[in-house]
């Protein structure tokens, strides 16, 4: 049955409308990005035919061209729209950090380092660099690779920080394996950092863990 037979309350469009987008399914949300269907299947059937296939809504959208286009019903120009619709989310949690408000909310702080950081199939390291009224000046990501003492240079993140004017940063690191549990390698690197920095009095406020669920927090584990 298509889509347009459905009750009313039950399409994903008019639901969305009606009671909010969280009201919705991971496969109703994709249904209405995808539009249409595919023959003998509706947009709701192929939504969740291919989470399903991909085992679950991120690996969908963190697909690569190749694997995303090939299944049925997507292709290059629907991936150039996910992928302009992603970076706009992104945009959205960067722009609502740089508001001229002090950073106080660790939510947005978590969810814009989770969407910069949690997609990527390698480490990476990252700063935002903040002024003296904790207001974000810039996000830089720093180094790619394994995130130990031997590729996170600290000279680098104190002559980032100075050239930004800094007072203090908030770092942050992926773990691709999705565990965002902090290793002995996280915890030794953010000290030889907050020693660094604190020789040109810039304050580490937090160091982020980015992994599948919500970034894991340094200060709020003691260990800064």
């Amino acid at each position: 049955m298509p889509i347009t037979d459905w009750p009313e309350a039950e399409r994903p469009r008019e639901k969305l409308l009606s009671r909010g987008a969280a009201a919705l399914s991971d496969a109703e949300l994709l249904a209405i990005f995808l539009r249409t269907g595919v023959a003998g299947r509706t947009a709701v059937d192929l939504a969740r035919d291919l989470i399903g296939d991909f085992g679950g809504l991120r690996p969908l959208l963190e697909a690569d061209q190749a694997a995303f286009s090939a299944r049925p019903g997507l292709g290059p120009a629907k991936y150039s729209q996910l992928q302009a619709v992603l970076e706009m989310g992104r945009r959205h949690l960067w722009e609502r950090l740089q508001r001229g408000q002090s950073l106080t909310s660790p939510a947005e702080t978590r969810a814009y380092l989770a969407a910069r950081l949690r997609h990527l199939p390698h480490e990476a390291f990252a700063c935002l660099f903040l002024d003296n009224r904790h207001r974000v000046i810039v996000f830089e990501e720093l180094f790619r690779g394994t995130i130990d003492a031997a590729s996170v240079y600290p000279r680098e993140v104190v002559r980032r920080a100075m050239s930004h004017n800094a007072a203090a940063v908030i770092l942050a690191h992926n773990h691709p394996s999705g565990i965002a549990e902090p290793s002995a390698a996280d915890e030794a690197i953010t000290r030889r950092l907050c020693e660094a920095l604190a020789l040109v009095d810039v304050r580490v406020l937090d160091h982020f863990v980015v992994g599948d669920g919500p970034p894991v927090s340094f200060a709020e584990r003691g260990l800064l």
